[in-house]
């Protein structure tokens, strides 16, 4: 049948191959161009979402270490939220360039301290990288991991680490709560407060 179709198309003086021709030229595939949008500057970024005011904590976690670190685990992070209530789940973000976050992850554990509106100097003292954050400072163990619950704050909440996510630069932990306490009284559970680098205490 095929070669029937051929020969008839001969005879009628058909092309039976397709004739040269010149392609298009392919244009290049992009998704944004260099002259469409602008990265986004760091400083730029900083500056506009310091506009969010948000609470400030004490993440801390227990010693794993043995002899190597003879202190728990602690730092301060203004990145924490509540994110389920069925099951009940928590999430902060740490930098993976963290040197503390290795400690709370091998603890697999960790506690939530919500700071009070008097407790700046506590917050600058767990902010400093090398140093041993817990000098002078109270606690005892929280109920069901252990992990150190700071006197005095108006809050707390006890984790078991459920799962990390990546996000760019910073990590991603969600933690299962185990239990979790604070004051109801309006003289002690003020929080503390963060916004464009500056701490304040909320004001009704």
């Amino acid at each position: 049948m095929a070669a029937t179709a051929v020969r008839y198309l001969r005879s009628v003086g058909a092309p039976t191959a397709a004739e040269p021709y010149d392609a298009l030229p392919r244009p290049d595939l992009r998704a944004v161009g260099e002259d469409e949008r602008l990265p986004v500057d760091p400083a730029a970024f900083r500056s506009v979402l310091g506009h969010f005011a948000s609470g400030v904590t004490v993440i801390t976690a227990p010693n794993t270490d043995g002899e190597e670190e003879d202190r728990p685990a602690g730092f301060a992070c203004q990145s924490f939220a509540s994110l389920s209530l069925d099951p009940p789940l928590v999430t902060f973000m740490v930098a993976r360039t963290s040197t503390t976050w290795p400690r709370i992850a091998r603890a697999g554990v960790f506690c939530v301290n919500i700071l009070g509106a008097d407790q700046g100097d506590l917050c600058r003292g767990f902010a400093v990288s090398g140093a041993d954050k817990f000098a002078g400072v109270a606690y005892r163990p929280a109920p069901v991991t252990g992990s150190p619950l700071l006197d005095s704050v108006p809050a707390w909440i006890d984790c078991r680490i459920q799962t990390v996510h990546t996000g760019g630069d910073h990590l991603i932990v969600v933690g299962r709560v185990q239990a979790l306490g604070g004051t109801d009284t309006d003289d002690e559970g003020e929080p503390l407060l963060f916004h464009r680098g500056r701490f304040g205490r909320f004001s009704a």
